[in-house]
Order: C-alpha cells, then sequence, then structure tokens
C-alpha cells in the first residue's frame, strides 16, 4: 500500500512563505499537490513529472514552485507571497498503477 505522507503546514502572515513536504513510501511517476478550502472543490495546484516538467494551477503561478527528490521520494511545494485565499488543506497526489493521495496538511494565511 503506497503512503503519501505531507507537512510543512501552518499559520502564515499574508506575503509570507510556507514550504509543504510529501513523502511517499513508493517511487511514483508523477507527483503533485491540490488544495481544498471548506465549501470548495478540490482545486489543482501544481505537479512534477518524472522529467521534471512542471504544470501549476493560474491562481498560483508565478508564485509557487513544484520540485522533487527522487532519492527521497519526496515532492516539494514552496509556496511565496502567500494570500489569505490560499488557505485550504493541502493534499499531496501521486500517481503509479492508480492515484494515491494523502491526508492533507492545514495552510492558514491571516494576520
Amino acid at each position: 500500500q503506497v503512503q503519501l505522507v505531507e507537512s510543512g503546514g501552518g499559520l502564515v502572515r499574508p506575503g509570507g512563505s510556507l514550504r509543504l513536504s510529501c513523502e511517499s513510501s513508493w517511487s511514483l511517476s508523477t507527483m503533485g499537490w491540490y488544495r481544498q478550502a471548506p465549501g470548495q472543490q478540490r482545486e489543482f495546484v501544481a505537479r512534477v513529472w518524472s522529467d521534471n516538467s512542471t504544470l501549476y494551477g493560474d491562481s498560483v503561478k508565478d508564485r509557487f514552485a513544484i520540485s522533487r527528490d527522487y532519492t527521497k521520494n519526496t515532492v516539494y511545494l514552496q509556496m511565496n507571497n502567500l494570500r489569505p485565499e490560499d488557505s485550504a488543506v493541502y493534499l499531496c497526489w501521486g500517481q503509479g498503477f492508480r492515484a494515491y493521495w494523502g491526508q492533507g496538511t492545514q495552510v492558514t494565511v491571516s494576520s
């Protein structure tokens, strides 16, 4: 059973930064992040493929950066210039034989 474990969430002021991590128990070809705020649909944030190509959601483009450490089966999400509307549970996602999801880590942006 593949497990994804996120870490790095927390409370940050607007304009601040956070770095999320997600460690997989197994090597996955594609990994990424989604987020879900209360009462809203799950939103795509970013994805990185095995060739290190990336894709970002429009709302986070130019502020967030996704990267991978293949030696640690870990994907990172560097979040800069955070806004209150970035507040959500951030969920790690990975694609192997099927899609896998982490439990999520809370990010709250508030003054």
